[in-house]
């Protein structure tokens, strides 16, 4: 859950939120936090990275997408791609990646550190290309945690890849939300059900969202990848790395040694 604070100060509550309300707060608080999301992670994402997480696992180790060598001459879409780390790491590798973020101020970004990949602003619940545009996917915390119908998402996917082609991506550990977002020992402690799939919401005083992260199950997951027509490959718990000292938001040493904090879906379109 979000640890950025909105200049109004906004009530943290559990609320249901649709798909309408859901991606106007998303647009709006990216567009409002994009700058200082990147002062304070800009150096650990690095300008041409692909990090699956605050854990730091990253995909030229990982090869979640498949060995860094066969990515040459491939179409990639990234979702969720912020100021496009991942992308242009795809494109150092020889792939042909395009990047998509709802944010017009992440995007920004994306340009202000280099105009090597093709951006584009949409929403990942309708993909702006053709049928088979693709031969893989990926999102790096980007979209799928934020959105009310994550079906559609996936359905949309499966859409714009070709036969063949993988889809890659990570969230929050579902378990995480049963703990309090505290990186220190008060986040060890159960503080919730698990299985309460209320979204959580920041609204501001006219009860309007301005931040909303939405939480399934890794039951449901499951079942989402699967509803979308997707065969699940892979589900990847990345342990955190002695190297790792840093805390981003949550996610911390002491708690990533004890509890996982990112869950990473690994999905084949036949």
């Amino acid at each position: 859950m979000s640890q950025d604070i909105y200049s109004a100060e906004p009530e943290a509550t559990r609320r249901s939120a649709g798909e309408a309300e859901s991606s106007r707060a998303s647009r709006g608080w990216w567009d409002r936090n994009a700058d200082e999301y990147q002062i304070d992670h800009g150096a650990f994402l690095g300008d041409d990275r692909f990090v699956w997480g605050p854990e730091g696992l990253d995909e030229a180790e990982a090869g979640l997408l498949g060995p860094a060598a066969s990515l040459s001459g491939l179409d990639i879409l990234e979702i969720g791609a912020g100021a496009a780390q991942c992308s242009r790491w795809l494109a150092a590798r020889g792939a042909r990646p395009v990047a998509l973020d709802l944010s017009h101020r992440q995007l920004q970004h994306a340009l202000r550190i280099g105009d090597e990949v093709p951006l584009v602003e949409a929403d990942a619940g309708v993909l702006p290309f053709r049928d088979g545009s693709f031969d893989l996917a990926c999102s790096a915390y980007g979209a799928v945690p934020f959105v009310a119908d994550p079906v559609q998402v996936f359905r949309e996917v499966h859409r714009v890849l070709r036969p063949g082609g993988r889809w890659v991506f990570s969230v929050t550990h579902p378990i995480r939300w049963a703990f309090p977002d505290e990186p220190g020992p008060e986040g060890l402690s159960v503080a919730a059900s698990y299985f309460d799939r209320t979204p959580y919401v920041e609204q501001d005083e006219r009860g309007d969202a301005v931040y909303v992260e939405h939480h399934r199950t890794l039951g449901d997951r499951v079942r989402d990848v699967v509803a979308a027509g997707f065969r699940l490959v892979d589900l990847v718990e990345p342990e955190w790395p002695a190297w790792n000292v840093q805390e981003w938001g949550g996610w911390s040493p002491l708690r990533g040694n004890l509890i996982p904090g990112t869950a990473i879906f690994v999905c084949a379109r036949d």
